[in-house]
């Protein structure tokens, strides 16, 4: 008699380690690692890199979010993983992959907003500080706590110490002390603190008015901002006059300019 064998149960698809949705010209990356405070492993930091590269060439993507599944946001790098990867070689290349993708965020013409709902520690913190504009909970914290481990929060301090006063900035990396998101807020760390409730709402509500800018204006401020900041002053008014004649000379200009005198909404080319 002919048996026929089982099939066998097939494995569940692994999760994610990033999860995108697009919906009216936003992309919302959201890290997708709950279980480990959402880490910023090789792997996740690689599928982030990989999203952002994609949405920098997405022209029907005007702005961006980037949020967290879990009660984290993000808790910094994977020091598991850390450890299972002793030795200068490797450090060296963890240290060069997080800072490509934060200087891939500062280099996007698109806007990104940060959402953050839980706390977000070191190289989360140095994420936040990152992102162009940030929204919390007011239940969400933020630290640079490398101290306490032995290990000087180097490379966060660089984004969030151009957010932060630069006393408070060394108290948090020198005491390694979590600040709540109102004093977050008031530092300048980030923009709004909301309920929870609220967080998805008032962040998307901030991403939806940014798309509905010219992208080629938003694209251009965006950078001039961050080149002049590095700028003498004369220079910096040198080089932001140079940026305000070429953006005179774009056709999102006339048609800006034409529809404010004429009292109507404008219709951007992105050009």
């Amino acid at each position: 008699m002919a048996t026929t064998a089982k099939a066998k149960p097939q494995a569940a698809a692994a999760e994610p380690l990033l999860k995108r949705m697009d919906k009216g010209g936003v992309a919302t990356l959201t890290l997708n690692r709950p279980s480990a405070r959402n880490a910023l492993s090789v792997g996740l930091m690689s599928a982030l890199q990989e999203a952002l590269d994609a949405v920098a060439q997405d022209r029907a993507i005007k702005a961006v979010i980037v949020g967290a599944e879990g009660p984290a946001f993000c808790a910094g790098h994977d020091l598991k993983e850390i450890r299972a990867n002793p030795g200068r070689a490797a450090y060296e290349a963890l240290f060069a992959q997080c800072s490509r993708l934060m200087q891939s965020i500062l280099a996007l013409p698109q806007p990104v907003i940060a959402k953050v709902q839980g706390f977000a520690y070191a190289a989360g913190c140095q994420l936040v500080a990152t992102c162009d504009l940030a929204v919390a909970a007011d239940t969400a914290t933020f630290c640079t706590p490398g101290v306490n481990i032995g290990l000087f929060c180097s490379t966060p301090m660089v984004a969030a110490s151009r957010n932060l006063p630069r006393k408070k900035m060394m108290e948090m990396l020198l005491l390694g002390d979590a600040i709540p998101a109102a004093e977050a807020q008031r530092l300048g760390l980030v923009n709004r603190v909301v309920g929870p409730a609220q967080l998805d709402a008032e962040t998307r509500a901030m991403a939806e008015a940014i798309a509905t800018k010219s992208p080629l204006v938003v694209k251009t401020g965006k950078e001039a901002f961050y080149r002049q900041l590095e700028m003498p002053l004369a220079e910096a008014y040198a080089y932001t006059s140079r940026v305000m004649t070429d953006n005179m000379l774009a056709r999102d200009a006339e048609e800006g300019i034409d529809a404010f005198l004429a009292k109507r909404e404008p219709k951007w080319e992105g050009r």
